[in-house]
């Protein structure tokens, strides 16, 4: 079993501009049962003055029921080894099959938040505030026809951070 240490989150060894290219999994548990999803859109900052994280959430996602569900989510990081995983969670629906178990994660617990084993950093955040995406609040309507060809716009979530857990080596 490997082995994390808690840090600040001043002190994450990358930023969210390093992560354009990688992708995280922001995973939540209701009733019992965990979903994840991945992602590769959102962002660490400042609101509120709190450290927080913001994440966009198609309204299909099964993953959104259970952020809605809960008060607190993960989102992990994991080292380039596990891209075919992540892309077969991306990709497959938890309302389908255990996908999970199929990509062979270990869901572990930090204060009854899912995250997991195998990720490099985890960060752990709580819910502060939803709100849908809407089609008139786009400036730029371009990116509607370009993201949005369906009109299925995100929910944004912003969620502080309350812990950071990083893999000891």
């Amino acid at each position: 079993m490997n082995t994390f240490k808690e840090i600040n989150a001043k002190d994450l060894k990358f930023t969210p501009f390093d992560l354009k290219n990688e992708w995280m999994l922001v995973t939540a548990e209701k009733d019992g049962k965990v979903n994840t999803l991945t992602a590769s859109w959102g962002g660490l900052g400042i609101m509120w003055n709190k450290e927080v994280a913001f994440v966009v959430i198609r309204p299909q996602r099964y993953t959104k029921e259970f952020i809605d569900g809960t008060g607190s989510f993960s989102l992990t990081f994991f080292d380039k080894s596990f891209k075919k995983k992540l892309s077969y969670l991306g990709n497959t629906s938890g309302r389908d099959e255990d996908k999970i178990a199929k990509a062979e994660l270990t869901i572990v617990h930090d204060n009854g938040i899912p995250y997991f084993e195998e990720a490099h950093t985890s960060i752990f955040v709580k819910k502060l505030f939803v709100q849908p995406i809407t089609e008139d609040s786009f400036l730029d309507k371009g990116i509607i026809g370009h993201w949005y060809p369906a009109k299925d716009f995100h929910y944004l979530y912003i969620a502080e951070i309350t812990k950071v857990l990083e893999k000891s080596i």
